[in-house]
């Protein structure tokens, strides 16, 4: 089985998984949370390179306050904890987004927790936090504005300046729950992904159910705008 070099995920269905169950939605964020360790660690064992995490939208600020809050403080109890346990692993971590809105505390445990495993060789985690696909264009567009306002800019040099960088685009982008759009999450970057969508909410997507992910990317033929008897070297 070829593995994607990376694989982006929308993890979404927490609180449809809590609901279904009867309980408070913030309890499919905890079980959520478990899947990402999970997921994490098997990404690594099969050779995934790159793995990106949708985990928190800047339009999610919108949600109740009560699980806004919530969230944060999750966040923060998985940074302090479970990511040292990732560091353990060998696992690079860096979180992509806007952290000015962002507690001091979560600020600097993002900072802590990037220096401690910057040297990291397993598997490249990015976290997506406050992060929308627009906010990161327009971020873009404001440091090249910034560096050399006058000169013409390739595509190639606008990646660069996007919050992925230097990190390839991904090969394979997932989103679980049933969900058929990918909500503004990385725009630029999956051009040209394959994407793949699950009726599984993310607290049921386990091992298998990435497996069936992947062998579902291996069917498919990724042409990059070129015809098939190209691919095949028949042209």
């Amino acid at each position: 089985m070829s593995v994607p070099k990376h694989i982006a995920i929308i993890m979404d269905g927490n609180g449809r998984w809590a609901k279904k169950r009867f309980l408070p939605r913030v309890s499919g964020h905890v079980k959520g949370v478990s899947r990402v360790k999970e997921i994490v660690e098997y990404c690594s064992v099969l050779g995934v390179r790159y793995l990106t995490l949708f985990a928190f939208g800047r339009d999610n600020w919108k949600r109740p306050q009560e699980e806004v809050s919530f969230l944060m403080n999750l966040l923060s109890e998985q940074i302090s904890k479970e990511f040292y346990k990732l560091h353990d692993k060998n696992v690079k971590i860096r979180f992509i987004g806007d952290r000015a809105r962002l507690s001091t505390l979560i600020q600097e445990q993002m900072d802590s927790i990037e220096q401690l495993t910057s040297n990291n060789t397993a598997i490249n985690l990015n976290i997506a936090i406050d992060y929308s696909g627009t906010y990161d264009i327009v971020q873009a567009v404001n440091k090249v504005i910034a560096t050399n306002p006058n000169a013409p800019i390739t595509e190639d040099d606008f990646s660069k300046y996007l919050l992925l960088y230097p990190d390839p685009n991904p090969d394979l982008f997932i989103r679980t729950s049933g969900e058929s759009r990918i909500s503004n999450f990385l725009l630029w970057q999956i051009s040209y992904s394959e994407c793949y969508f699950t009726e599984k909410l993310w607290p049921d997507f386990n091992k298998k159910a990435l497996d069936i992910a992947i062998q579902w990317f291996n069917s498919r033929e990724r042409r990059f705008g070129m015809i098939s008897e190209q691919i095949q070297g028949v042209l």
